[in-house]
């Protein structure tokens, strides 16, 4: 994973989806079209996606998430709703857990998730969050989320194996030589409501088991799998009222102790984490820092870490890396271009932003990427110019530091 002769790029996942995706992931939904017809819209779409990325210039493409149902054109939470589909134990409910307006309250050493709505961010920018006109959050599409009600078990395999297939297929045809598929965290996982499993250990490695088998298929496919885990940052500001930070490391250490469970046997090279802090078009007053973050993000198994760096509550914190430890053959995978603005960074940013990080790591340990995934929260003609100027930027970087 180390770079030799240049800053290779990525991006974290999610791209736009095409009108024909959009249209057959509804039809589909509503039965109008059959499994095998949705699997041909993604197979034309997946094509097109990564023969974007090459000429672009994208060094570890992806199949855009086109395999992760989005419910419209914008969709927060695409990365996490798939998974509904691809386990049992699930029923569905009435719940939409963005729109949920309940209050739970944790105490010293009892950490409780609280509602969307009740996040310490919106708590404090009520207003602006209510307000449609804000930007904070526009036009999305309701989504109900399903409650636990018996054993979890994994029933995706028809799933994965048609992102895999396609993928693999797009990356042939287009040259492509590295590629990666993004799964849902343990942690993230278990972030619906649970009436079956007796104690939050017991959920988390539930969960943990089931996904397992969705990353071991992509890595015994050749591919990387990037585990997808905003629950380790963002349950931060879904705590209420704030927790200590000995309280909140505690409980996020059960969940990365899981995704190690879930991860034991698979080359961490073939693993990457996505650390953020949510995607939404918030203030984010709330987020942890990181400085509490990376020596727990450093214990999970993974060959690569990509994380937020370049949104303006984070960009300050590359400095962290210089004493941070980072393993010789372990990678970062930064955002030098953010999803949470339509401005679309220079190119000369983005390189000043890759050569701080070499400074700190050392050039062949820096993955030049984007903040969080693009789709479903900018639009696609500003999503292409963000992964274009990425890549010019990382040819800059490169010019000055090879």
């Amino acid at each position: 994973m180390l770079n030799s002769d240049r800053i290779r790029t990525t991006h974290v996942g999610s791209l736009p989806r095409t009108p024909e995706l959009l249209s057959a992931n509804e039809a589909f939904q509503d039965g109008k079209i059959s499994w095998d017809e949705l699997v041909a819209t993604m197979q034309r779409g997946v094509v097109d996606i990564v023969a974007k990325q090459r000429e672009l210039g994208i060094d570890v493409v992806n199949d855009g998430e086109y395999g992760h149902t989005m419910s419209s054109s914008v969709d927060y939470g695409a990365w996490w709703n798939y998974s509904f589909s691809r386990l049992g134990g699930l029923t569905p409910s009435d719940e939409d857990r963005w729109a949920d307006t309940e209050q739970r309250r944790s105490s010293p050493g009892n950490i409780v998730l609280t509602t969307f709505s009740d996040r310490r961010d919106r708590e404090r920018f009520r207003e602006a969050y209510e307000d449609p006109s804000s930007g904070i959050l526009t036009a999305r599409k309701s989504v109900k989320q399903p409650k636990i009600t018996g054993p979890l078990t994994y029933t995706g395999q028809e799933a994965v194996a048609a992102d895999i297939a396609n993928l693999k297929a797009a990356m042939e045809q287009t040259g492509a030589t590295e590629g990666f598929v993004a799964a849902l965290s343990p942690g993230s996982c278990a972030r619906v409501t649970n009436e079956y499993y007796k104690t939050d250990e017991e959920l988390v490695y539930a969960c943990a088991d089931a996904m397992r088998e969705e990353y071991k298929a992509i890595t015994d496919a050749g591919l990387i799998v990037q585990i997808d885990d905003p629950s380790i940052a963002e349950s931060w500001d879904q705590i209420n009222p704030e927790p200590s930070v000995e309280d909140y490391l505690g409980f996020i250490q059960l969940r990365i102790d899981a995704l190690n469970h879930a991860l034991e046997g698979l080359p961490p090279e073939q693993v990457r984490f996505h650390l953020c802090w949510g995607s939404w078009h918030g203030p984010h007053t709330t987020d942890l820092e990181l400085k509490h973050l990376i020596k727990p993000l450093l214990s999970i198994n993974a060959g690569g870490y990509s994380f937020e760096a370049a949104n303006v509550r984070h960009a300050h914190e590359w400095k962290l890396w210089k004493d941070a430890g980072l393993p010789e053959d372990k990678v970062i995978i930064p955002g030098v271009v953010s999803h949470s603005t339509n401005v679309v960074e220079h190119p000369e940013l983005v390189a000043d932003r890759i050569e701080n990080f070499a400074s700190a790591v050392g050039r062949e340990r820096v993955i030049a990427s984007t903040d969080c995934g693009l789709g479903g929260r900018l639009h696609p003609q500003i999503a292409l110019a963000k992964l274009e100027s990425l890549t010019a930027g990382a040819a800059l970087a490169t010019d000055r530091l090879f």
